[in-house]
C-alpha cells in the first residue's frame, strides 16, 4: 500500500515558470551548467548546483556553496519568484518531445514506504553525491525535484489525470528551448483527489527509476526529523510511457596497456570488430560499442559468461566485472575519479570527444568510452523486486521533469 498523499506546494509565478524550471543538476558538468545560468538567469539550476556560479577554486561541497543555495532561495522568496499554496493538492504535470507523451502525478510519499520497501530503489548511490544532497535539503529545509517514479499501469488512475486534463486550466504551458513541452494541473476536483489516493493505495509498489541520491538524502532527513520531513515529493508515471535511454562510461585512460595490449586482454571475454571512424550503436542485449584513439569497435559478450542472476546478468555489470575493472583498473564505480557517466541523451559525439580531450603526453591514446545498450524495464523491476541494487548510473530517461516548478517546504 503506497502512502501517497497532496501536499502544500511552493511554485514560482506562472509567468516565470519557463524561466525558472531546470533540468536536474546533476544533467550538468560546472561549465553547462554556468552557461545555462547566464542563458536563464533565474534558472533554479543556480540554486540546485551554486557552485556553478561561484569563483573558480572553491571547493563543489564546501560549506560556502550550500550557504549560497539558501541566500539565493531566501532572496527568490522575498522577491515574489515563488507562490506558496494555502492548501494541499496534487498536481498533474505532462512532457511531451517529438512524439512522445508521459503524465505524471506529482504528490508526496511518505518515508516510511521507502524503509519497508513499498518504494523501491534499484541503483546504488555514490557517497559524496548523497552527502551533497542531504546539505542541499538541510540548509534549504524543502525538497526542490521530484523522484522521477514508475507504476504498473492502471486505467483508473491514468483516466482521472486525463479528467484533469481535460476540464482544468493549466498552471504552466510552455516548451523549454531542449524542445520538450510541459503543462501542469493543479487537482482541485476533491472526488478526483480521493480517486488518486485511492489508486495509489492499492499499488503494492513504487520503483524510483531517476532520483536516487535525492530520495535517499530525504530519507535520511526524514527519519531523523519526523513532520513535514517525513514526507517528500515524487511525479510518478505509468510503466508503459517511459522511455529508456542508455547511460553510457567514459574511462580516462587504458590504464597503462597499449593499443594491442587492450584489444586482445577485451578479446578474453568479448568478440571485437573494429567498425571505423564513423559511430556505431548497439543494437541488442549483450552488444557494446567502444570508441578510443580515433576508432569505433562493437563488442559483444560471450553469452556462456552471463551469470544467471538479475543484478550480476546485467549488460552494466558484465561490463564492469569483464572489463572496466579487471582490465581498466576501475574498482569502485561508485567513487573512482577516473570514469565518467554520460546519459544517451547526449549523443555519440560527445563520447568520442570526451575521451579525446583526455589525450596527453602521459595518456597518448586518450580516454576509451563505452555505449550500452539500454537496460530495459523488465530488468529494472526484477533488480528491484528481489530487493537487490544496479550499479549507479544504469538507467537513464528522457524527457525528464524540471525542477524549481515544485518545493515541498519542510
Amino acid at each position: 500500500m503506497a502512502d501517497i498523499k497532496p501536499f502544500l506546494c511552493c511554485r514560482p509565478q506562472a509567468y516565470l515558470a519557463s524561466e525558472v524550471a531546470a533540468l536536474p543538476y546533476d544533467v550538468f558538468n560546472r561549465e553547462e551548467a554556468a552557461a545555462e545560468i547566464a542563458r536563464h538567469p533565474r534558472s533554479f539550476l543556480r540554486i540546485d548546483r551554486p557552485w556553478a556560479v561561484m569563483p573558480e577554486g572553491v571547493d563543489e561541497y564546501c560549506e560556502q556553496v550550500y550557504g549560497k543555495a539558501a541566500e539565493l532561495f531566501s532572496a527568490d522568496l522575498q522577491a515574489g519568484v515563488f507562490i506558496e499554496e494555502d492548501e494541499e493538492h496534487y498536481f498533474v504535470y505532462r512532457l511531451i518531445k517529438d512524439k512522445h507523451v508521459q503524465t505524471g502525478i506529482v504528490s508526496c510519499i511518505a518515508v516510511n514506504d521507502y524503509e519497508n520497501g513499498t518504494l523501491k530503489q534499484h541503483e546504488n548511490t555514490q557517497s559524496a553525491k548523497l552527502e551533497d544532497r542531504i546539505c542541499h535539503i538541510n540548509v534549504l529545509r524543502a525538497h526542490t525535484g521530484p523522484i522521477f517514479v514508475a507504476y504498473r499501469s492502471q486505467e483508473v488512475l491514468e483516466a482521472a489525470t486525463e479528467q484533469v486534463i481535460n476540464t482544468e486550466r493549466p498552471l504552466y504551458d510552455f516548451r523549454a528551448n531542449d524542445g520538450v513541452h510541459h503543462t501542469i494541473w493543479r487537482v482541485d476536483d476533491k472526488s478526483i483527489e480521493n480517486v488518486i489516493s485511492e489508486c495509489f493505495a492499492r499499488l503494492e509498489s513504487l520503483y524510483i527509476v531517476d532520483g536516487h541520491h535525492r530520495a535517499s538524502a530525504a530519507v535520511r532527513i526524514g527519519k531523523k526529523e519526523g513532520g513535514k520531513a517525513g514526507n517528500f515529493l515524487i511525479i510518478a508515471f505509468p510503466t508503459h510511457q517511459l522511455k529508456v535511454l542508455d547511460y553510457n562510461r567514459v574511462v580516462s585512460d587504458t590504464n597503462g596497456l597499449n593499443k594491442s595490449e587492450l584489444l586482445e586482454s577485451i578479446a578474453s571475454s568479448f568478440s571485437v570488430e573494429k567498425t571505423g571512424t564513423d559511430p556505431i550503436r548497439p543494437t541488442q542485449r549483450g552488444d557494446f560499442s567502444m570508441y578510443f584513439d580515433g576508432e569505433w569497435y562493437r563488442l559483444s559478450i560471450n553469452e556462456s559468461l552471463r551469470p544467471n542472476d538479475p543484478v550480476s546478468g546485467l549488460d552494466v555489470s558484465l561490463l564492469h566485472d569483464l572489463l572496466l575493472e579487471p582490465i581498466l583498473g576501475i574498482d569502485n564505480p561508485r567513487t573512482s575519479k577516473r570514469i565518467n557517466y554520460v546519459g544517451g541523451a547526449r549523443g555519440l559525439e560527445e563520447l568520442k570527444g570526451l575521451a579525446d580531450a583526455f589525450r596527453s603526453e602521459f595518456t597518448p591514446l586518450g580516454g576509451v568510452s563505452f555505449v550500452l545498450y539500454p537496460c530495459s524495464l523488465d530488468e529494472l523491476f526484477a533488480v528491484a523486486d528481489r530487493g537487490q541494487l544496479m550499479p549507479p548510473k544504469s538507467t537513464w530517461f528522457e524527457p525528464k521533469p524540471r525542477s524549481g516548478l515544485f518545493i515541498h517546504r519542510i
